[in-house]
């Protein structure tokens, strides 16, 4: 953690799911999980933003959307999947505009499973993200 140079901002988007893990997303936010303290600052810019934190199974009207989210965000990037939803589709994976998880439209750098995922699980994620994060500028640089 004391290799990174700037506090990692974070993009969270939800489309559709049941709005669970969007619940434990905010969880992270309060003072009894403080994810701040390893200085993650949310923003709804994602031109700002380092982690595209995603609550959302993919189906046609919000492809674009996602699409459109992570081209905005800065080099380098990363993605964290939160939930079975984000991961497969979840409880919804057999709904007939459900087309599965996000890896379907973008790559994602870190899976956290759950449904609804645990605060604990989503700082924890956001934290290999960090990982992922300083990695990509390490070989950007060289």
């Amino acid at each position: 953690m004391n290799m990174i140079k700037k506090s990692p901002w974070i993009l969270h988007y939800d489309g559709s799911s049941c709005n669970g893990c969007d619940i434990e997303v905010l969880a992270c936010l309060t003072p009894l999980y403080d994810v701040e303290r390893f200085g993650i600052i949310n923003t709804g810019n994602p031109k700002h933003a380092d982690i595209l934190l995603i609550t959302v199974s993919v189906n046609e009207q919000n492809i674009p959307v996602v699409k459109q989210l992570y081209d905005q965000m800065p080099n380098p990037k990363a993605v964290v999947a939160v939930g079975i939803c984000a991961a497969t589709g979840g409880i919804f994976k057999e709904c007939y505009n459900v087309m599965g998880g996000i890896d379907k439209v973008i790559p994602v750098d870190v899976y956290v499973p759950g449904c609804a995922a645990r605060p604990e699980s989503i700082i924890e994620g956001v934290v290999k993200a960090l990982g992922v994060l300083e990695s990509k500028r390490k070989a950007n640089e060289e």
